[in-house]
């Protein structure tokens, strides 16, 4: 009787996709609340209430789990529905980045990039890019064919460093100027600088 009561596992018990999700998530609480140096495996153990072990079996170290919290929870862009002119279709994008970079995983990773050393820095640059600069480059390349096919967009405005100005200066007004990108700031990003790059 004893050995089949404690070959049953315990109703509450999590395995698979949904204890993964549970460390995950506790890693992004850390990360929001105490940050890269001081977050440790058993903590975030702790936060998920499972052992330290079913981290290592599924993350080798802690630059692993943070990277791969960080990328699941990243939001998505998505798709950009036709809003009529390239002005109201690039600012409904910027308002989509800026939707990811003030998520929890945004936010936590960008305090990860003030935290950590040079060795790990490559490492999480490559989740910004993958997670919110590709996809964004993707999406405006999208938007200007969309433009120039419905004529509102000059045909040679194909050059590579157009898909650039966007993502480089959401970033680097986050990070150097500590921007939050209100709405106006947004506005005056289109209307003072891509319109007339696109439209001249």
């Amino acid at each position: 009787m004893v050995g089949s009561r404690w070959s049953v596992a315990s109703p509450g018990r999590r395995r698979g996709p949904e204890l993964e999700r549970a460390i995950l998530d506790a890693a992004l609480e850390q990360l929001s609340t105490i940050g890269w140096n001081a977050l440790t495996m058993e903590g975030v153990a702790a936060g998920a209430h499972t052992g330290k072990a079913a981290l290592y079996r599924r993350w080798p170290s802690k630059a692993d789990l943070v990277a791969d919290a960080l990328r699941t929870g990243l939001p998505r862009i998505g798709d950009i529905s036709d809003c009529g002119s390239i002005r109201e279709d690039l600012y409904l994008l910027c308002v989509r980045m800026r939707d990811v970079m003030h998520s929890r995983a945004g936010q936590a990773l960008r305090s990860v990039l003030h935290e950590c050393d040079h060795m790990h820095a490559d490492r999480f640059h490559g989740v910004i890019w993958s997670g919110l600069h590709e996809p964004a480059q993707r999406l405006i390349r999208k938007l200007v064919g969309r433009g120039i096919e419905r004529g509102d967009v000059r045909t040679d405005a194909t050059g590579p460093f157009v898909v650039d100005v966007i993502p480089a200066m959401l970033m680097y007004r986050a990070k150097v100027c500590g921007s939050e990108w209100e709405d106006g700031d947004i506005a005056a990003l289109i209307d003072e600088v891509m319109v007339p790059l696109l439209t001249v």
